[in-house]
């Protein structure tokens, strides 16, 4: 009875270079994803801290008074019942360029989860917007 076996072929030596064996390395393509996805999270945890929680929802209703020294934003802020939060405040002149900023906490009524607030931003020159930036969780 003869036995046929599968050989693997045989190349001459230095013509076609090293020849790997069939083990694929997952090493460094797994360390790359691990990293990858641990900078996604870090980068989503950052940006969510720095923009503020969903939860103190804040809309511009009106800005006004604008003066050489300050302007007066009106704005509403919703927050968890009860809650109060820390909103920043900033003016910017025509060019938009930022000419007065403040951090104001705001709290609402018992029972209640929007504020209606009126503050009044500082200013180092001529304001021609009003915005708010993002509010927080008051600590």
């Amino acid at each position: 009875m003869s036995e046929t076996r599968a050989t693997a072929p045989v190349f001459p030596p230095g013509r076609y270079g090293r020849r790997r064996d069939g083990r694929r390395r997952l090493l460094v393509p797994v360390i790359f994803a691990v990293v990858v996805a641990v900078t996604a999270a870090t980068l989503a945890v950052r940006l969510y801290q720095q923009y503020g929680n969903p939860h103190y929802d804040a809309q511009i209703v009106r800005w006004t008074g604008a003066t050489e020294t300050q302007i007066t934003i009106d704005f509403t802020v919703r927050v968890p019942a009860g809650g109060a939060a820390a909103c920043d405040l900033r003016a910017r002149d025509y060019a938009g360029n930022q000419v007065g900023i403040r951090t104001v906490t705001v709290r609402a009524a018992a029972g209640g989860s929007t504020i209606e607030a009126s503050e009044v931003v500082p200013t180092t020159a001529k304001a021609f917007v009003g915005e708010v930036l993002r509010c927080r969780a008051a600590a």
